[in-house]
């Protein structure tokens, strides 16, 4: 909760009387604490995401020091694998079958990730709109994992998630980080690269597995360097 409403107007570029209404109206996620306004990163990407809201690079930015520490989205995503014409009529089903061709160590309970998984969906639907939706849990620690994991899945069928702009979802970013760190910095790299018209394309056709590497490298390389 280390985001203050100055920060999220600057991110933004809107004033921050902007998001103070955003707060009355209840369209932006904020807690309130010691009688201030906190916004978390990731839920704030989210919803910006899902809003169609451009924001400014800076706020997925870490300190250099950092950097070598969290791979790069491509990278996680070869870690996770690329998998085509999942079955599933619904939410649910969808999910658990992910979850079942996830590659994870052997010690994950993939009942338990499943389990926390539609947990967080039953909260909020992770859909972001354009037919993506990026599954994740809420807590990364609790799975102890030691490398974040991306894997992409293409459903055979487009299903409803829950997404704002209300369009069914036909492919699915599922993300597994060993803390929040990483895990912030993944969401929010992932959810740039996916406003890429190339990668929108990509995914959409959708194209091979190393086709759809080539314009995430592409995409990311070109948000680290604005």
């Amino acid at each position: 909760m280390q985001l203050t409403v100055h920060d999220v107007a600057t991110y933004f570029n809107v004033s921050e009387r902007t998001v103070y209404r955003w707060i009355d109206q209840q369209i932006i996620p904020a807690y309130k604490i010691n009688d201030q306004f906190r916004f978390n990163r990731a839920e704030l990407l989210e919803w910006a995401t899902a809003q169609k809201l451009n924001v400014s690079p800076e706020i997925f930015e870490t300190p250099a020091a950092d950097e070598n520490a969290v791979p790069s989205i491509a990278e996680s995503v070869k870690s996770g694998g690329i998998f085509f014409r999942i079955e599933g009529a619904d939410k649910k089903t969808v999910l658990k079958n992910v979850v079942d061709i996830m590659k994870l160590p052997e010690n994950i309970d993939r009942s338990f990730l499943f389990d926390v998984l539609l947990a967080r969906e039953n909260m909020a639907s992770t859909g972001i709109g354009e037919g993506i939706a990026i599954p994740h849990v809420r807590n990364p620690v609790i799975l102890n994992v030691n490398i974040p994991v991306i894997t992409l899945c293409f459903l055979e069928r487009p299903i409803d998630f829950g997404a704002l702009d209300k369009k069914d979802v036909f492919c699915l970013f599922t993300l597994i980080s060993p803390s929040p760190r990483i895990h912030l910095q993944l969401i929010s790299k992932l959810a740039f690269a996916l406003k890429n018209p190339s990668v929108r394309k990509v995914l959409e056709k959708p194209g091979t597995r190393e086709e759809i590497l080539k314009e995430l490298e592409k995409a990311e390389t070109k948000v680290m360097h604005k």
